[in-house]
């Protein structure tokens, strides 16, 4: 049984690893870690989940004789909605008693491994989502264009040329440095008549939406440490992209004169 139990709470720690590096809030993540234990009758399971990482204890297997402790340092990435909804279907799969631990295990680490979307996906996303909120911002055709070919240009850019090497402030910073340069060459091209809405719509593929969001849903749910450290993330994003475009905004009036915008 203490084996079994071992299975359970490796079981329980993968699924919250996954839920909390991609995007899903404290108490789902505790919520869901202790659903597991609780249907595997593993009763004396302790869990304590912060926003980058996770401490685990059993104290059934120490009555025992034996020990259980489980330390994961989880660094703070981007949101995979997808793997967080795997994870909900296999609890409630699990519930029905379809899986055994070993099971489970063997199904979590298999979502753990889902491949992210392809490249060009990416790519398309990136500039239909850039062209549709800048529409919603107000823009007209031309600026929905002009906002569709920045996102283009700034996931090729991420993902063929800066490809993860710049820490996240700078990646922020480059993001929406190059969003309002190639908005500037559109408009400057008779692409678009409104900078604002163009800039505006380019930069939302790099807003970290369910970080801030989870963020102020810790902070609700009185995850106080958590809900902080997510809206300080996100808030480094923010003062990133501000700090891109305000930057060649300046340089862009300092050489072409004002009354752009």
């Amino acid at each position: 049984m203490d084996c079994e139990d071992r299975v359970v709470m490796h079981a329980a720690m993968e699924a919250g690893h996954i839920l909390l590096e991609n995007g899903a809030e404290i108490d789902r993540v505790e919520e869901t870690m202790e659903r597991i234990c609780r249907h595997f009758e593993v009763g004396n399971a302790s869990f304590f989940v912060l926003s980058n990482g996770m401490f685990a204890t059993d104290e059934s297997i120490k009555e025992r004789g034996g020990q259980f402790a489980d330390v994961r340092h989880i660094p703070v990435h981007g949101a995979r909605l997808d793997k967080v909804a795997c994870v909900n279907q296999l609890s409630r799969e699990m519930e029905e008693g379809r899986y055994t631990p070993e099971e489970l295990l063997e199904k979590l680490k298999k979502v753990r491994e889902l491949p992210e979307k392809p490249k060009w996906l990416q790519i398309l996303a990136s500039g239909i989502g850039s062209g549709c909120f800048c529409y919603l911002f107000g823009g007209g055709f031309s600026d929905c264009l002009g906002s569709l070919i920045a996102g283009l240009f700034l996931y090729v850019f991420f993902l063929y040329i800066e490809h993860g090497k710049l820490k996240k402030l700078m990646h922020s910073i480059a993001g929406g440095a190059l969003v309002t340069c190639i908005c500037y060459a559109c408009y400057y091209a008779g692409i678009g008549e409104s900078l604002n809405h163009m800039i505006v719509g380019s930069v939302i593929p790099l807003v970290p939406g369910v970080a801030f969001t989870n963020g102020i849903r810790d902070i609700g749910n009185e995850d106080y440490i958590a809900g902080t450290v997510r809206l300080l993330d996100a808030m480094l994003v923010f003062f990133g992209i501000a700090a891109g475009v305000g930057g060649m905004m300046m340089i862009f009036r300092g050489v072409f004169g004002g009354g752009l915008l």
